[in-house]
């Protein structure tokens, strides 16, 4: 009996590993897959897609900014998938972060809110000899201590540009809300006060108007909501906006590219900042706040939800789909007729395809716009890098500058790029 079955044990033995190491084989091939489909392995990179007019301008800005017509390389392992792009700006903003030293400006707004936002001198003195000064609007719930905006200030003031930093009524965890109101999506009136204290501060000085994300919606929105905003204003670039809130909020609770888990997490986050201000928005005796919608706050799961029982009521809007349309600057963009560059990426998981034939078909109709659709970048990463580790700058901070540049120059010397254009 024991010889039969060692006679069986021998004969079985052999087989055993060979299939076993068959299924670990047929594992490691799994997980490859998966890893090279999720990271995107296999994508080409590109340059970015241009929309414009064919202008003298639009040939010059394109000819003197070669970043915008030579492909953007991300870092290898991980850099085409717009995910981790996403989440490592989300996480860090940047690697090896600069801390430029600035002045902290209070304003006092109208209504009893304290605006505030950080001055930087410039390093060193810009290629056209000018003063020139870029005015800075974050993303949702940021400031001037972000480490993405920490060093593209950095980067600009070595450029020589002066940079002042909106931050976001409420954003600063140190700084308490003296009115019972905190910034909203498309609400200008910080941004509008923080300019015009630059414009007396420094009446020789030009403007280029910067808008990352949200602050991308509300630059444009204050530069088309009066023709007077734009004097002095020398070019608007805007990095990763949605343009419609109200078309943006459908494609916010679908699954495709994990929107709706990112709708949650930055609901969670904004559900932080204004309990953070809670004795201000909701104690005051002139707020619009009741009990009932902060006990609708610490339900929320959504960032229209957030913005249907708190935002909406800080400007006294009548519904979510008012607000939403209000504060929009897909209703003022058109009005912009300073040179504006827009620039998206395709892989971004917070901007839906169908937002971007918003910027896209407003380059198509209007003479000053370029509209710039990158293959890679996230939303706000752009990182740049050889395989693994992302550069300090980001490809996205040396487009703005070389754009800023492009556009000072042009203003400096109109006459004679003209006659260079018209030679080409």
């Amino acid at each position: 009996m024991s010889a039969q079955v060692e006679a069986d044990v021998r004969t079985i033995s052999p087989e055993m590993p060979a299939m076993f190491d068959g299924m670990k084989l047929a594992a490691v091939a799994t997980v490859l897959y998966v890893i090279v489909r999720s990271l995107n392995l296999k994508c080409p990179t590109a340059a970015p897609d241009i929309t414009c007019q064919d202008t003298p301008l639009n040939r010059y800005l394109l000819k003197s900014c070669p970043i915008l017509t030579k492909e953007y390389i991300p870092p290898l392992l991980w850099g085409k998938s717009g995910h981790l792009q996403t989440a490592l700006y989300g996480k860090m903003g940047r690697v090896k972060s600069p801390k430029p030293c600035g002045l902290r400006k209070y304003l006092p707004m109208p209504d009893g809110a304290t605006a505030t936002f950080d001055l930087f001198e410039p390093q060193s003195i810009h290629s056209t000899g000018d003063d020139i000064t870029m005015v800075i609007c974050p993303g949702i719930g940021n400031h001037s201590e972000k480490h993405y905006i920490r060093t593209f200030v950095d980067y600009s003031q070595k450029q020589g540009y002066r940079c002042a930093v909106l931050n976001h009524l409420g954003a600063l965890p140190n700084i308490e809300l003296t009115s019972p109101r905190m910034f909203t999506y498309g609400c200008t009136w910080e941004f509008s006060a923080m300019v015009g204290y630059i414009k007396r501060t420094f009446p020789q000085t030009q403007l280029i108007v910067v808008g990352f994300s949200l602050g991308g919606n509300i630059a444009c929105k204050y530069l088309g909501e009066n023709p007077a905003n734009q004097e002095r204003v020398l070019c608007c670039v805007s990095i990763c906006q949605g343009y419609s809130a109200l078309r943006a909020q459908e494609t916010f609770l679908q699954w495709d590219q994990c929107r709706r888990l990112y709708n949650f997490l930055m609901a969670d986050n904004m559900k932080k900042i204004i309990l953070s201000h809670r004795a201000s928005l909701f104690g005051m005796s002139s707020s619009n706040m009741e009990a009932a919608d902060l006990s609708h706050l610490y339900t929320a799961t959504s960032l229209m939800q957030i913005d249907d029982n708190i935002m909406r009521k800080f400007h006294g809007h009548n519904s979510l789909k008012e607000y939403y349309e209000k504060e929009s600057c897909v209703h003022y963009i058109h009005n912009i007729s300073v040179p504006l560059l827009l620039m998206n990426s395709s892989d971004d998981p917070l901007v839906h395809q169908s937002l971007l034939t918003i910027p896209r078909t407003l380059a198509e109709k209007k003479q000053n716009v370029i509209f710039a659709l990158t293959l890679h970048g996230g939303h706000l990463g752009f990182f740049e890098g050889a395989v693994l580790f992302p550069q300090p700058l980001s490809w996205m901070d040396k487009v703005i500058v070389s754009y800023a540049n492009a556009i000072c120059q042009w203003e400096k010397h109109r006459p004679q790029c003209l006659t260079h254009q018209s030679l080409l």
